[in-house]
């Protein structure tokens, strides 16, 4: 066997071995470098397959996919993403088995997941129906979702549900007093205009940034423009995203997707906080920012001191404690008063009538509480926080849809009660019988 032919089989060989796909066929072959130029700046509608070369299921699929795309021709663009080669674009779109069909339409930056048959008619099917929807929603007024912009600061509304307002936009010129002096947790993104990864990003770390508001900041840098940040922390490829923690900087190795920014934050957070101090109610202010500031705050009313003592006492804020602890992921507000010393407060959260100690859980934003109705103890106060944690358990509104008065007390100083004693009237001194004579 010459050379050449020898040279043939081979090449013949690896292409057999590594991919499904030909240049032949009229399925378009999807790579980093191209994805986001023909596919999601396109007004075109795109059935995308991510597959992997070794697949037993992708490799059945493949010809029904080019027959479809040969049906299509000219109507509907069918591409194919190898991620087995790629695996960073399939991350970026939560693939995580192969075949994964994605469509790509009213709003690219949104693809929806293809439920149908993996036969050329049910993929024509509903590539022809997707078109029909899409073809109407244009014509009543409704754009595509197409996407154009660079950076996640401009583009970031394209998922639809995040304000790119909540990204912080960063150059050098703010980094050090914004970032590097805050006591704040941050995610920065490193980014360039023109990068089709940062594109992808846009939506996901603005809606991401949304949902982290109040908790952790996060932030974009235009590398292209502000490169004194970028080099002194060593951005060589876009987008690169740090972690920025009392002015230390370390690598995010999360995923790309909003659920995965969200996720990777808040353990992070989790790691970074101290646990919450639970602290005594005493005045509004104590009240307000346990509730205002959090998603939910814990309130607990604890015997009065002559009921239970420091000892009592202590080990059920030691028991709170632990708790807090347990959940400070949730980022809760945790609050305690003495019972009998905020009525107004008890008598909204309806604590009282099973006694004391008790414990409510409320929500300021949606003015609605929940009461625990179970045991004190630590099991019991768990069950009722990790009903909390998922959701869970039934609620009331607050009356008159807001937090109560509450009175300014003194802090308890760790003490044992005393019961104050009347002082003994000494008559020894007293002449009754002069009283008498005084009556008469």
């Amino acid at each position: 066997m010459s050379c050449t032919v020898l040279f043939v089989c081979v090449a013949v060989a690896v292409v057999s071995v590594h991919g499904l796909y030909s240049p032949g066929d009229d399925v378009v072959e999807l790579t980093p470098s191209n994805f986001h130029k023909s596919v999601v700046d396109s007004d075109d509608l795109w059935f995308v397959e991510f597959y992997a070369p070794w697949c037993g299921h992708c490799k059945s699929l493949a010809p029904e996919w080019k027959k479809a795309a040969s049906a299509l021709k000219g109507v509907v663009k069918l591409g194919v993403v190898n991620a087995d080669d790629h695996r960073g674009l399939g991350g970026q779109y939560g693939v995580q088995g192969f075949p994964t069909i994605k469509v790509f339409g009213e709003n690219k930056f949104k693809p929806t997941d293809f439920q149908g048959a993996r036969s050329a008619q049910s993929i024509v099917d509903s590539a022809l129906s997707t078109l029909q929807s899409l073809v109407r929603s244009r014509l009543s007024g409704k754009k595509s979702g197409g996407g154009s912009g660079g950076g996640s600061k401009s583009s970031g509304g394209g998922s639809g549900s995040g304000d790119s307002n909540d990204v912080v936009e960063l150059t050098d010129g703010n980094f050090q007093k914004t970032v590097l002096e805050s006591d704040d947790l941050w995610l920065v993104e490193f980014y360039a205009p023109w990068c089709g990864h940062c594109k992808n990003l846009a939506p996901h770390w603005a809606k991401a940034a949304t949902e982290l508001k109040g908790k952790v900041k996060l932030g974009a840098l235009d590398a292209t423009v502000h490169t004194v940040m970028s080099n002194r922390y060593g951005v060589q490829g876009f987008p690169t995203i740090k972690m920025f923690s009392g002015g230390e900087a370390t690598e995010y190795d999360g995923g790309r997707t909003s659920g995965d920014i969200v996720r990777w934050a808040m353990d992070k957070l989790a790691e970074n906080i101290p646990p919450p101090e639970v602290k005594q109610i005493t005045d509004k202010s104590v009240l307000q920012e346990a509730c205002d500031d959090h998603q939910l705050c814990i309130v607990s009313v604890l015997p009065h001191i002559l009921d239970c003592q420091s000892k009592c006492r202590k080990d059920y804020l030691a028991t709170l404690t632990r708790l807090g602890e347990k959940y400070k992921k949730q980022m809760w507000g945790w609050v305690w008063a003495e019972a009998g010393q905020q009525l107004e407060l008890e008598s909204t959260l309806d604590i009282g009538g099973f006694g004391y100690p008790a414990l409510a859980a409320v929500n300021s934003r949606k003015m609605k509480f929940s009461l625990m109705r179970g045991s004190f103890g630590e099991t019991g106060i768990n069950e009722f926080l990790r009903d909390l944690s998922y959701g869970k358990g039934s609620t009331s509104p607050l009356k008159n849809a807001k937090l109560p008065e509450i009175a300014k007390v003194e802090a308890w100083d760790g003490k044992d009660g005393v019961l104050e004693v009347e002082e003994d009237i000494d008559l020894s001194d007293v002449d009754l019988d002069d009283l008498d004579k005084d009556e008469l």
